[in-house]
């Protein structure tokens, strides 16, 4: 059969487009332009919360000497760690061929709250609190070393390339602000907590892999504009930027109709946000209008761009505007030495803003529609390394057992779930899987985790994965 030269032209762009689409795969951007938008469809059942904010302690924090009180470790002090204990579990390069022994904490605990819940003297602020506070003791990941764990319980899975937690959120659950992003990052600067071993932070760690990109992380700066070029250049006016991008917007739409590329329209709905957020996040960033009680309830570090104390402040103004997911990287914790002399930093830095946080949120009737979730990527081992004094040691990766806490959102507070054994190595009653921490996160949204898919290389992706989740409805108000 042969076709004429007219014929030939009038098919290129129908032709175009099958190539685009089968070099991506049966690409996410077009099936992304046939997947319903609409944030209704993807919940089946009613929210207790409506906002995520999730301060994540990057480096991983030590259990032992913060939330696992175990007050007969001073009595193995210096002993190895018992077999009937290690079981043979893999352990990093660091600790490989040496002896491992135990390294009680030097901190002390008390009970706290009504509750009674045991919390280190280095959270004193938090302690205050600990009745809004579910301590979950029990918490495991797959990962020994720091970037796949931490890629894993921001994404779901230990390989790049997987859309992070808050993309699943603005995907499923769509905007409450069309002038904010659905998915604000904040990365908080270290301060008192100092800067040894510090790993840097990758943007995938927020970004929306498979899914369309307008459902990634929008990172805010903390020095000059809150957002890269946010701010016109000399010599052009809102006006003038109006046109630019109506100019730009027809000739994307022009484009989309020639080609049926998704991400055009991303781009034009990017681009338009854009513009919106020229005056949203000045508004949102300008702490000028907050009550002084408010600013000093944060602690003195609020004052200082990047801090973590600023970040939660901010974190509360998005909640209050509708940003559905709010992330605070806060780094420093990798204590493989003298963790006594870094650590009270570390937790200084944390713990009355998180405290002001949960108090502020519950003053203005937001915290229990705002899940708060505080978590590292692992644990830290009971055996010690460096020279191993009482105030000299550090602690190695452990991904066996680990603790964090969650509060508001639906979230039963002043208890602890999840036990592990003497030596806080290995979970003994009532595991927590990071990916039931994300089940029960999209639980409390009124998402079931697994409805909320997105077809990608011949599997429907989900943040749970294909291992079994369970919603840890213990731990639900």
């Amino acid at each position: 059969m042969t076709m004429n030269h007219e014929t030939n032209l009038g098919m290129l762009p129908a032709r175009r487009q099958f190539l685009q689409n089968a070099g991506m795969g049966l690409g996410v951007t077009a099936l992304g332009a046939l997947l319903p938008q609409n944030a209704a469809a993807k919940t089946d059942h009613e929210a207790k919360a409506e906002h995520v904010i999730f301060l994540f302690m990057a480096g991983a924090p030590s259990q032992v000497d913060l939330f696992d009180y175990k007050p007969e470790l001073h009595r193995q002090f210096r002993k190895p760690l018992p077999s009937s204990i290690s079981q043979g579990q893999r352990v990093t390069a660091m600790t490989r061929g040496k002896e491992q022994l135990v390294a009680p904490s030097k901190f002390k605990f008390a009970r706290a709250g009504d509750s009674g819940i045991w919390m280190s003297e280095l959270l004193p602020h938090l302690s205050k609190r600990a009745d809004d506070l579910c301590i979950i003791k029990s918490f495991n990941t797959n990962a020994i070393n720091h970037d796949p764990a931490k890629t894993y319980i921001c994404t779901g899975f230990e390989l790049p390339g997987k859309a992070s937690m808050g993309a699943w959120l603005s995907y499923g659950l769509g905007s409450l602000n069309k002038d904010l992003p659905d998915f604000i990052v904040l990365t908080s600067a270290y301060w008192t907590g100092g800067t040894r071993n510090v790993q840097g932070l990758y943007s995938r760690l927020w970004g929306s892999g498979f899914l369309p990109s307008k459902h990634q992380g929008v990172a805010l700066q903390t020095n000059g504009d809150p957002v890269l070029f946010l701010s016109n250049p000399n010599g052009v006016d809102p006006a003038i930027r109006r046109r630019m991008l109506d100019v730009a917007g027809e000739l994307n739409r022009r484009h989309f109709d020639e080609i049926g590329d998704n991400e055009i329209n991303t781009t034009i709905a990017q681009q338009e946000m854009a513009f919106r957020m020229q005056t949203s996040v000045p508004e949102l960033t300008d702490l000028s209008q907050e009550p002084q009680h408010v600013i000093d309830a944060y602690g003195p570090e609020v004052q200082k761009n990047g801090s973590f104390a600023r970040n939660c402040l901010l974190a509360r103004r998005m909640i209050e505007r509708g940003v559905r997911f709010v992330k605070i990287f806060h780094r420093g914790w990798d204590h493989h030495s003298i963790l006594p002399k870094q650590l009270p930093g570390q937790a200084f830095d944390i713990d009355q803003p998180s405290a002001a946080l949960i108090a502020d949120l519950q003053q203005r009737g937001l915290l229990e529609k705002t899940l708060i979730v505080l978590a590292g990527e692992f644990g830290r081992t009971v055996y010690g390394q460096g020279n191993l004094t009482m105030e000299d040691y550090g602690r190695d990766h452990h991904p066996r057992c680990f603790s964090g806490w969650v509060a508001g959102g639906g979230i039963r507070g002043g208890m602890e779930y999840g036990e592990t054994d003497d030596f806080s190595y290995n979970v003994v009653k009532d595991s927590v899987p990071i990916r039931d921490l994300h089940a029960t996160m999209l639980h409390q949204l009124g998402i079931n985790h697994e409805k909320l898919t997105f077809p990608f290389q011949g599997l429907n992706q989900r943040l749970t994965g294909v291992e079994p989740a369970r919603v840890i409805r213990e731990i639900i108000s």
